[in-house]
C-alpha cells in the first residue's frame, strides 16, 4: 500500500532584486498519518510555554528561547525531515539562460522536490502564500511537476498560521539565512543556530551529503550547473 506524505514548503529572500544575497527554498515533510500528532504536540508545547501566535524566525527573542529550544529538540527526535536549497543570487543570469525569474523559481522548486518524490508514494504539497501572485505560482509549479510525476495528489497554497509544520519550516530556514548573512546580533537566534549545528555536526554554511534525509542542505552552483 502506498504511503502518503505531506510536504510544507516555504521560501526566503526569493525576490530577484530584494537586496539580499541568497534565495532559499525549503520544506518539512511528514507521513500523512502522523500529521495530527505533530500538530497536537507542537500546540501543546506552545501552551506550556505560554507562546501565542505563529512560530517565526523573525520574532525569536530571549524570552522565547526555551520554547524554540524545545521545538528544535522535537524536530530532531522524530520522523520529520527538512530540506533546503540555497542559491547565491550574484550568480543569476536569466538572460543567458533564456528565462525570467518566475521560470527560474519553478526550476528551483523542481530541484527542491524532484529527488525526494518517490514513485511508490503519494504526496500533498503545500506552499506558504506570500502575495497575490502566489496562486499563479502554485498553478505554474503544479504543471511543471506534473510533467514528470503522477503521484502528486494535491498542490495548493495555504496561510502559515494554518500549519504548525509550515511555521517550523520558516524557523529552520530562517536559521540558515541568518547564518549565511553573518547576522549575529540576537543571542537567542545564535543559540538556536548553535544547537542545530551541534546536532547536525556541521555548520549551516556547508552542504550535506545527498543521502542525508533528516536535515538536507544543497547549495546550487549556477556557474557550473550543479
Amino acid at each position: 500500500m502506498n504511503k502518503t506524505f505531506n510536504i510544507y514548503c516555504d521560501e526566503s529572500t526569493h525576490i530577484e532584486n530584494d537586496g539580499q544575497p541568497y534565495m532559499i527554498l525549503s520544506y518539512i515533510s511528514t507521513p500523512y498519518h502522523l500529521l495530527k500528532m505533530h500538530n497536537k504536540n507542537i500546540r501543546e508545547m506552545k501552551l506550556q510555554h505560554f507562546y501565542r501566535g505563529e512560530m517565526k524566525w523573525s520574532t525569536i527573542s530571549k524570552s522565547q528561547y526555551p520554547f524554540y529550544n524545545e521545538i528544535i529538540d522535537y524536530f530532531f527526535s522524530n520522523d520529520l525531515n527538512f530540506r533546503a536549497i540555497i542559491i547565491d543570487k550574484s550568480e543569476l543570469n536569466h538572460k543567458a539562460n533564456n528565462q525570467d525569474h518566475n521560470i527560474f523559481y519553478d526550476k528551483m522548486y523542481y530541484q527542491l522536490l524532484n529527488k525526494k518524490i518517490y514513485p511508490e508514494n503519494n504526496y500533498n504539497i503545500y506552499i506558504d502564500i506570500k502575495d497575490t501572485h502566489s496562486y499563479l505560482k502554485a498553478r505554474s509549479l503544479k504543471k511543471y511537476l506534473e510533467r514528470d510525476y503522477s503521484n502528486i495528489r494535491n498542490l495548493q497554497i495555504i496561510k502559515s498560521y494554518e500549519s504548525e509544520l509550515m511555521q517550523l519550516t520558516d524557523v529552520l530556514m530562517g536559521a540558515i539565512n541568518y547564518k549565511l548573512r553573518g547576522l549575529n546580533k540576537v543571542t537567542a537566534k545564535n543559540n538556536v543556530i548553535e544547537k542545530i549545528e551541534r546536532i547536525c555536526g556541521k555548520p549551516l554554511t556547508q552542504r550535506t551529503a545527498k543521502t542525508e534525509k533528516k536535515f538536507n542542505l544543497f547549495f546550487i552552483d549556477l556557474k557550473n550547473g550543479n
